[in-house]
């Protein structure tokens, strides 16, 4: 009987240790992630849209730190869609428009560090042979070296205000071309300048991609559909490494009957009422809740109801992008956060 006891209490020891072995990784297991997005590396004479080599290479020497999981985008955007759990503090990187220096100065850097990116490519504008842009002869380079190679139209046009026949062809026509240069279609889509509607949304999902992405700040979480997803835009004014590290540590605000649903403005919504509610588990301290329209600053909240907040701004938007972003303080000195961009046509 004694041998018997002792046996059984080994066995119970034996799983709550094997518990305590694995409670850490499911205590932080997360289902959101973080994906950045750059442009040109090195090109002072495009501030806009340049991040400087130091701030890059600052960027990187944080991801490969030991404090962040960074994935592919697409193992990403599987992850999320398939309900699983993903290490916190995962970041995706992204690059738009395939400019030369994404050969030149980030992939030797991003080769060293052993890290995985995306290269959103505009095909007509590598067709053209513009000066400042890749090669196909690049790009299958580093489609060869393991990088995901994104679709990006073929003018970089702006779909949000063109006509369906012309996104139609924009999709098409570039999905053409990667199938001869590259032989497929890539996966994933970035809508060019982050510009998107509902009709858009559901052209870029007709088409067969596992997710599409815009230019506006937040963090990836299924709450938020898997066609018009947020990634943090780097350039060199908002490139420091507080900004940065504000970014990659961003939590997800999880919200539902996200208002209005369709990003594309018109007179008879300018501005938008924009409002949404908060899902669970639901953040603590919401009376912090502040939200900023990129046209006139801090917008008024209303919390109706608990958890229902409306987004009040008073001026029209100008025509073109807008932008509104909430933001709550969170755990360990984080920060939840909730962006969204409008297009006026």
């Amino acid at each position: 009987m004694t041998g018997r006891i002792t046996g059984a209490y080994r066995a119970a020891a034996l799983a709550v240790f094997c518990l305590l072995l694995i409670w850490p990784v499911a205590a932080k297991a997360a289902d959101q992630a973080v994906v950045v997005m750059y442009h040109r590396f090195g090109e002072q004479d495009y501030p806009s849209t340049n991040i400087r080599v130091e701030q890059f290479e600052a960027h990187l020497t944080e991801l490969t730190s030991g404090k962040y999981n960074v994935m592919d985008l697409p193992d990403i955007a599987k992850a999320l869609k398939a309900g699983e759990s993903l290490p916190d503090r995962t970041v995706g990187i992204s690059i738009d428009d395939a400019y030369a220096s994404t050969y030149t100065v980030a992939w030797p850097l991003l080769k060293k560090a052993g890290l995985p990116f995306t290269v959103f490519v505009s095909t007509g504008q590598v067709d053209r042979k513009l000066g400042g842009m890749m090669t196909w002869d690049q790009i299958r380079e580093l489609q060869a070296s393991g990088a995901t190679i994104g679709h990006h139209t073929v003018q970089h046009s702006h779909m949000a205000g063109a006509s369906e026949d012309r996104n139609r062809a924009e999709f098409e026509d570039a999905s053409k071309r990667y199938r001869e240069e590259l032989g497929k279609v890539p996966e994933l889509f970035a809508y060019p300048y982050g510009e998107a509607s509902l009709a858009v949304e559901a052209m870029a999902k007709a088409q067969g991609f596992i997710a599409a992405f815009g230019q506006h700040s937040g963090v990836l979480h299924k709450s938020l559909g898997f066609f018009y997803l947020p990634r943090f835009a780097m350039n060199e004014a908002f490139g420091g490494m507080d900004r940065f590290r504000l970014a990659v540590n961003a939590l997800a605000m999880p919200v539902a009957d996200l208002t209005p649903a369709d990003p594309l403005v018109t007179d008879k919504n300018n501005p938008p009422a924009m409002g949404f509610t908060l899902t669970e588990p639901k953040p603590k301290g919401l009376d912090r809740i502040a939200c900023f329209a990129s046209s006139e600053g801090r917008a008024h909240l209303e919390n109706l109801g608990d958890v229902r907040f409306e987004v009040r701004v008073t001026k029209p938007f100008p025509k073109g992008r807008s932008r509104i972003n909430c933001t709550l303080p969170g755990p360990d000195g984080r920060w939840y956060w909730l962006g969204r961009q409008f297009f006026v046509k």
